[in-house]
Order: structure tokens, then sequence, then C-alpha cells
């Protein structure tokens, strides 16, 4: 097992419905650990550059008012194989898909308004951090 981090974004749906502090505490409960938490919203050059890889895409329209919608909970979780434990835990991005008892099979209702992002990788996971944190608002306790 590696410790690792990754970037976990409470999007708009979740923070509306006021769903954060369940979503956090199931995080907690599997033993990891909130090195960050911010609340923010998104401006369209941070949301270009996070979702580079669909920028191009007809929908990127949507993405953008959605995320942009409310604020969002940026959280930095570290913890042994965060990433993947993490993604098992919300269940697929369509939430239409995902297992109850999965963040996303409980709370989420489909495949844009699905309660949260996490990174899909390790080094993603790096990446996205730094895209959302400055390293002086990371903590080590």
């Amino acid at each position: 097992m590696a410790t690792e981090r990754s970037l976990i974004l409470l999007k708009p749906d979740c923070v509306t419905k006021a769903r954060c502090g369940t979503v956090v505490e199931r995080f907690e409960q599997a033993g990891f650990r909130l090195a960050g938490v911010k609340m923010m919203r998104l401006s369209d050059e941070i949301l270009a550059d996070h979702y580079s890889h669909v920028a191009d895409k007809p929908f990127f329209p949507e993405i953008v008012a959605f995320m942009q919608s409310a604020p969002v909970v940026a959280i930095v979780l570290e913890g042994d194989d965060v990433v993947a434990k993490v993604r098992s835990m919300l269940g697929p991005t369509n939430s239409k898909e995902a297992a109850p008892g999965t963040i996303r099979g409980d709370f989420g209702e489909d495949m844009m308004v699905n309660v949260c992002h996490a990174s899909d990788s390790p080094e993603n996971g790096e990446i996205e951090v730094a895209r959302f944190f400055r390293e002086d608002e990371i903590f080590a306790y």
C-alpha cells in the first residue's frame, strides 16, 4: 500500500443538499485524513484546466454551468491507496449505475449530478491537488 493524495470536489449538488458532512464522515470512517479543505467558487479558467480532456465536447458548457451553480468544497484527502479506495466508495460516475451503499448510489442523480469528483490516478491526484491548493494550504498532523 502507498500513501497517496486525492483531490475531492464536493460538487454543487452535495453542497446545496447539505450532504458534505455525511460524505466527509464516510471518508474519515474509511481511515482517510483531511489534509486541506476549502469552499470556493470555480472560475472559467480553473474549470477549463480541470476539464481540459472534455473541453472540446458539446456538453462542456453544461459542466461549467453546473460546477458554477453553487460553491464546491475542495478537499485534499490522504491515505493508503486513497485513489482506488475512494473511487470504489463513490461507485461509477453515472449515479444511475451506482449500487446502494456507494456515495453516488445513495446521493447522486446522473452522470454530472453525482456528488463529488475524485482523482482517477495517484499521478492525477498530485496534479489536481496542486491545481486547487497551494502547499501552505495542505497540513500534516
